[in-house]
């Protein structure tokens, strides 16, 4: 045989996912190579035959008698995440990617060499096993062992105890995450139910799915930071982008009634409970509808999603009790930053009037926002915090809105909502602006707040413009984002917890 495992343990290896010394991974690199003396500890022989869940669902109904007469062979592999030795018969808990099984090995019932193997093997340690169903004497299904392979080595000692995993290293290592909690494989259960259900609630409604630009020569679509790359064949610098949202109004143009987007945006900026530079967002165009369309559309998507994955409509969230049932609280953006967040009514049309508000509340001032941005900061910090259940906040100020279609009544207020639900923004959306002069002048405006100093303000998208002079029908599209739908139908605190493998700072 091949000795497979050559090298000891890494020289600075830590010990606090094992919840052990350097010695227990000394042990183990040991044993691994005297097992690879024998046998290869790493085959790709074995081929499962049955799933864990699919075992339970069929055999677990049957007494233990219609079980033993249904002879029921098994053929599984998985992870041995428990073991109970007594000698000459062992006990194991086996886990798969669908559940969890008992193994009961004895000596007398196995060959000498399977039983060899069984005294050799680690918890964490993947292996195949054929053998017959059977139910113990407290009605446990478990599976009588005739064959025992060794499928995967496991070379680093899993956590004794899951507390000993922290938060952390959860982030970290979520490969360990995954396997120690049910609660972690929950969860991303539940976001992939969740994606696919938004996917086909779009199909259904004739919606197309289409992929735009990652990188792209001009980031628009959303005020924000982008990262920048280089492009070394084309000798130009590319953007990654912050939205797809120009590109999608383009296929508009081009005649794709309804379409959708469902993939990454990257955006440069901090990190937080709520933020993640690389997230998940839908964004989704149709033509010939209106901002009141899309909040119906909304309502609808996410308590269907709800109810898909959950069995219901009523949820909880972070101890709150909360309703997502039809129909949803709507209120103006600046009713809303008066009667909720507590501004005086002068505040809403005069800049420093508003600016006081802000400094009274602790916002952080700035004397180069405009009047609609200085009410967003009241709003983020006194408005915000209060929708609990869910809640459109409409006709937000043209001045923070420059892709959104003016309000034919108020030309200085947008058809535009924005979706709060348990204090945070999880959608965007509008009646889009196709008059490309007023686009155009809206793009001059954000270009001037760049040239002032403003990081996220919307650069000059040429091409867009000339898109929109073909003409675009009258359309409305919004965002939804997608890992904070998921924090919300999971009760997860934060945005990393619903992210595989969140972005964090460098380990030390």
């Amino acid at each position: 045989m091949t000795k497979e495992i050559d090298a000891g343990p890494p020289v600075a290896a830590e010990s606090e996912l094992a919840g052990d010394s350097s010695q227990v991974l000394e042990a183990r690199f040991q044993k691994s190579a005297r097992l690879a003396e024998t046998r290869p500890i790493f085959p790709n022989t074995f081929r499962p035959k049955d799933q864990i869940e699919s075992l339970r669902s069929r055999l677990g109904p049957l007494s233990a008698e219609d079980l033993e007469g249904l002879g029921q062979k098994v053929v599984v592999a998985g992870r041995l995440m428990a073991k109970r030795d007594y000698g000459k018969s062992t006990f194991y808990d086996l886990m798969d990617p669908t559940g969890k099984i008992q193994l009961y090995l004895r000596q007398d019932r196995v060959d000498p060499v399977c039983f060899d193997l069984s005294r050799q093997l680690d918890i964490g340690d993947l292996v195949g096993v054929t053998g017959q169903a059977f139910k113990t004497k407290t009605g446990e299904l478990s599976v009588l062992v005739e064959k025992m392979e060794l499928v995967a080595k496991s070379l680093w000692p899993l956590p004794e105890k899951y507390h000993e995993l922290s938060v952390e290293l959860k982030y970290r290592r979520r490969y360990v995450d995954l396997i120690m909690s049910e609660a972690t494989r929950r969860v991303f259960k539940i976001r992939s139910q969740i994606v696919s259900y938004v996917r086909g609630f779009l199909e259904e409604r004739g919606f197309l799915e289409v992929e735009t630009p990652m990188m792209q020569p001009i980031p628009g679509g959303a005020a924000a930071r982008p990262f920048e790359t280089f492009h070394n064949a084309l000798d130009r610098k590319l953007f990654l982008r912050v939205a797809p949202e120009l590109y999608l109004k383009r296929l508009l143009v081009g005649g794709l009634g309804r379409v959708f987007e469902l993939n990454r945006n990257f955006r440069n900026e901090g990190v937080s409970v709520q933020h993640n530079p690389e997230f998940t967002m839908l964004e989704f165009y149709q033509s010939y509808a209106d901002f009141r369309d899309l909040m119906e559309l909304t309502e609808a998507m996410f308590a269907g999603a709800a109810e898909t994955v959950l069995g219901t409509t009523e949820i909880v969230y972070q101890g709150r009790e909360i309703s997502l049932k039809s129909p949803w609280r709507r209120i103006e953006f600046l009713k809303a930053i008066e009667t909720l967040g507590g501004a005086p009514a002068e505040a809403l049309t005069d800049r420093e009037k508003a600016l006081a508000y802000l400094a009274a509340i602790g916002g952080e001032r700035s004397q180069t926002d405009s009047l609609g941005k200085i009410l967003a900061k009241i709003f983020d910090l006194a408005v915000e915090p209060k929708l609990i259940d869910p809640t459109f906040v409409t006709m937000y100020p043209a001045d923070i809105s420059p892709l959104a279609r003016r309000n034919e009544t108020n030309p200085d207020l947008t058809d535009r909502f924005e979706l709060f639900v348990a204090g945070r923004e999880l959608a965007n959306g509008f009646s889009e602006l196709n008059d490309p002069m007023d686009q155009r002048r809206r793009f001059l405006a954000q270009v001037a707040e760049r040239e002032a100093g403003d990081e996220e303000g919307m650069y000059f998208d040429e091409d867009y413009v000339r898109a929109l002079m073909y003409g675009m029908p009258p359309a409305a599209g919004e965002g939804v984002g997608i890992d904070r739908l998921v924090m919300l139908l999971t009760d997860s605190a934060s945005i990393r917890d619903v992210i595989l493998f969140p972005h964090l700072r460098p380990e030390k």
